[in-house]
């Protein structure tokens, strides 16, 4: 179960102890099926197991582990407007007149309630943990988008959740940027085989992308010289994790490495005990990546 993406956002120690109460409150807004007539709905699903019975959170020492989870109405905008334009043409023919706006409205909105009940559903599901000790939301996410609506899943169920995005100290671009170009990296960091580079001053600017590339090569600081600046940057921490880290501190196509995977072995244990093992792991060696990254850009902890 290990995350694929981070998108982070950080809590204050007043709201870690609210959390305490979080697998009750999440109880009380679990996922329930799409109705005839919804075109979605959203809430919790058990992260281990299955079932009414089944708890909605999973703890590990100071992390506890939720899935946020969603069902979605598959109706595509097109569908909708072939048929509706189908109905119109056809009143037009066989009763000699224009539909006007207000009942053009009226018949989409019976189209509507008659494909709704027939649409299929689609379902998904999104990993996310609290890190009470220090501080930390982790969702398995690169979407803000998807981020942010998880998030709102939280607030609704706690009353509140002031959980806020990071607000770095250190531009994360140009730190990047001198990682790259100088070579000034920290300790236990080093490059990956991949970046994104942009010319900053407009919008439309240029822009290099490098995959299964040496950073140090000629080419890249060309780049580097002629004004480009690092938008994400390829980086493996302790040779244990592989990221990409983006300017706007998400985390993508993260992956243990084997030093770390060599550490699970071949489990015989139950699914539960696993789960307890995976959760753990990864746990620990995010507190240790995402305390660096608080050290790096300077990520204070709300008060």
């Amino acid at each position: 179960m290990f995350f694929r993406n981070l998108t982070l956002f950080r809590f204050s120690p007043s709201v870690a102890e609210d959390l305490k109460r979080l697998d009750e409150a999440l109880n009380d807004h679990r996922l329930r099926p799409c109705g005839p007539l919804e075109m979605g709905t959203r809430g919790f699903v058990p992260p281990v197991g299955r079932g009414d019975d089944a708890p909605m959170t999973h703890a590990v020492n100071a992390c506890t582990l939720i899935t946020v989870g969603s069902e979605e109405k598959l109706l595509p905008a097109a569908v909708v407007n072939d048929e509706l334009q189908r109905k119109v043409q056809k009143i037009a023919e066989e009763e000699g007149r224009k539909v006007g706006g207000r009942e053009r409205k009226r018949i989409k909105e019976d189209l509507l309630t008659e494909l709704l009940p027939r649409a299929f559903v689609r379902s998904s599901r999104m990993s996310a943990y609290v890190d009470r000790k220090n501080g930390w939301l982790v969702l398995d996410t690169a979407s803000r988008k998807n981020a942010e609506n998880a998030l709102t899943q939280v607030r609704e169920a706690l009353g509140s959740f002031p959980a806020v995005p990071l607000a770095p100290e250190e531009g994360p671009r140009v730190l990047m940027t001198d990682w790259l170009a100088n070579g000034n990296l920290p300790g236990g960091l080093a490059l990956g085989d991949e970046c994104e580079l942009r010319d900053p001053a407009t919008a439309t600017g240029a822009i290099a992308r490098c995959r299964r590339q040496d950073l140090d090569a000629e080419e890249v600081k060309e780049h580097l010289r002629n004004g480009k600046q690092v938008f994400q940057l390829g980086l493996v921490f302790d040779d244990r994790i592989s990221f990409v880290l983006g300017e706007d501190l998400v985390l993508r196509k993260l992956k243990f490495l084997d030093a770390v995977l060599d550490e699970m072995g071949d489990s015989q244990q139950d699914a539960a005990a696993e789960m307890d093992a995976r959760f753990a792991l990864l746990t620990l060696e995010l507190e240790r990546l995402l305390g660096k990254l608080q050290e790096w850009f300077g990520l204070p902890r709300p008060e």
